[in-house]
C-alpha cells in the first residue's frame, strides 16, 4: 500500500447522495482478482453508454478531470453491498481521497485497508466546498492525515480517523504489513517462551 501523508489536489465532484457500491463498480466486473484496470470501470454505468464510448457530460469524462486525487461526493457514500472492488476501482482511476459528510460502515473499512482516505466534512463545509468548486474549479484543497486537516482557500478543518488507520497509512502498511513490522518482538517473546 502507498503510504499518505499529504496530498495536494484539485477536486473532482460528484454531489449525488447515496452512492452505492454497485455504481462506483458493477458487480458485473467483481469477477477480477486483481486490481489491474479497475480504474476503468469506475461509475462504467453513469460513465459509459451502451456503445463503450465516453458519455460527455459525465464528471470523470471531462478533461480537466485527468490528475485530481480528491473525490467529492455526496452524503452516504459507498452503501449497499460490501465489496473491495469499490475502493480498487477508485484508487485505479487516481483518487487518493473522498469527501462526504457520510460514509457507510463497510465502504470505510475496505477504503482505509486499500489506502484511499475517506474524510468526513459536517454539513455546512461541505457545502461551503461545493460551492467553492462550483465557482472556482482550479480550487486546490489539501490534505495533512498526520495533523488531521483538510485544508482549502480562507480555512481548514479537521477529520476523524482512529490511531491505527491512520498509522497504516501514513508507514504505507496494510494490517498484515503492521503486523510483520513486529517480527523481531514476536520473535523474541517467543524466544523468552
Amino acid at each position: 500500500m502507498a503510504q499518505f501523508t499529504s496530498l495536494t489536489s484539485r477536486v473532482v465532484v460528484l454531489p449525488v447522495n447515496d452512492i452505492d457500491t454497485d455504481q462506483i463498480i458493477p458487480a458485473r466486473f467483481l469477477k477480477a482478482t486483481d486490481k489491474k484496470g479497475m480504474g476503468d470501470n469506475l461509475f462504467a454505468d453513469w460513465r459509459y453508454n451502451a456503445d463503450g464510448s465516453p458519455k460527455p457530460d459525465f464528471a470523470l469524462n471531462q478533461p480537466e478531470a485527468a490528475g485530481r486525487q480528491i473525490l467529492l461526493a455526496g452524503d452516504n457514500f459507498g452503501c449497499g453491498s460490501s465489496r473491495e472492488h469499490a475502493p480498487w476501482a477508485l484508487t485505479g482511476f487516481g483518487f487518493q481521497a473522498v469527501i462526504s459528510t457520510s460514509f457507510a460502515d463497510i465502504f470505510r473499512s475496505n477504503a482505509l485497508k486499500n489506502g484511499l482516505l475517506p474524510i468526513i466534512v459536517d454539513a455546512p463545509t461541505h457545502r461551503k466546498l461545493l460551492a467553492m468548486v462550483a465557482e472556482n474549479p482550479a480550487t486546490e484543497l489539501t490534505i495533512d492525515l498526520a495533523a488531521q486537516t483538510l485544508s482549502f482557500p480562507g480555512g481548514s478543518v479537521t477529520f476523524p480517523i482512529d490511531p491505527f488507520n491512520k498509522t497504516c497509512l501514513l508507514e504505507g502498511v496494510d494490517e498484515l504489513g503492521y503486523i510483520l513490522s513486529f517480527e523481531k518482538d514476536i520473535a523474541a517473546f517467543e524466544a523468552r517462551r
